[in-house]
């Protein structure tokens, strides 16, 4: 197999990580991110820095994004200068965010047109599975495409799972963080309950560690509510809460009822209002201590 080239777009939590493996996995990457201080960190391990998407595609054979949202993605694929007007044919995009399942059909479409191909594959693990390359990956689109670039995802994951279609992926993406959003939300509960009640929340994670309660995010998250650790951030409600508004958005259309994602999002809405919009969903507990700590801005 000749290796491709890999252009990496978006260098935020996971993207800086993500880029990184690829390189310390012997890859030639091309990072681009619209604040050029945040390709630092890739370039010092060995990236090649573009100074716009239209660089950066007409060198790569690879397109990977990994960006906040719907919006952001949109604008990267058909905005003014984007990947969409430099696009050539056989290159493939493979994007990583979590966007709107209808938005990445209508991409794919476009992308599709100028005889390309689009991958969604939505991925779960946060930042530490970025950093050691155990993100589940959760894909949509051709089965053959996606034979085609296991290769450049397996340094990234511990598993592939090619869901269907395009647009698979997302939804798949949808119903784990509607899994994830809610368990952590229970969690700012249980921690603020224990503690109220005179049992150390610190040796919770490792008392439940192994049976039914037990999850990843309460082994990560969960000591870091017990100690008031939120800094650095790991993760966004940010971005539970745009998670679990797609997730009510495809249940209406869809005619499904999520009651219980419902109620997390007004939750996770309730907090983020609160000034901890882009804190990490630690500090959920202090919507039930009695002496909150305040926004994190």
């Amino acid at each position: 197999m000749v290796a491709a080239n890999i252009g990496f777009i978006g260098m935020g939590l996971m993207g800086i990580p993500m880029s990184c493996r690829l390189l310390a996995a012997g890859f030639s990457v091309t990072v681009w991110n619209r604040n050029s201080d945040k390709t630092q960190l890739p370039e010092n391990h060995g990236a090649q820095v573009a100074q716009s998407i239209k660089e950066l595609c007409l060198n790569c054979d690879i397109i990977m994004l990994c960006v906040s949202d719907t919006a952001a993605v949109d604008a990267i694929i058909t905005g003014c200068g984007g990947v969409l007007e430099n696009l050539k044919a056989g290159q493939i995009v493979i994007d990583f965010s979590s966007i709107d399942p209808e938005v990445t059909r209508q991409l794919a479409k476009s992308v599709d047109e100028k005889q390309a191909h689009w991958l969604d594959t939505p991925v779960s693990g946060g930042v530490a599975g970025a950093e050691q390359g155990t993100l589940a990956i959760m894909a949509g689109g051709e089965d053959a495409i996606l034979d085609s670039v296991r290769p450049y995802l397996e340094p990234l994951s511990q598993r592939i799972t090619r869901m269907g279609d395009v647009g698979a992926g997302q939804i798949t993406k949808i119903c784990n963080q509607m899994i994830v959003s809610c368990n952590v939300l229970v969690m700012s509960e249980v921690m603020a309950l224990a503690e109220k009640s005179g049992v150390d929340s610190r040796q919770l994670p490792q008392a439940l560690k192994g049976g039914f309660a037990d999850s990843i995010p309460l082994q990560l998250t969960g000591p870091r509510m017990a100690e008031r650790d939120y800094e650095p951030v790991k993760w966004h409600v940010k971005t539970l809460l745009k998670d679990l508004d797609m997730a009510n958005t495809l249940a209406k259309n869809n005619s499904s009822s999520i009651p219980i994602a419902g109620l997390g999002a007004e939750l996770m809405r309730l907090h983020a209002s609160k000034g901890f919009n882009d804190s990490d969903p630690a500090t959920l507990i202090e919507m039930y201590l009695a002496n909150p700590q305040g926004s994190k801005e």
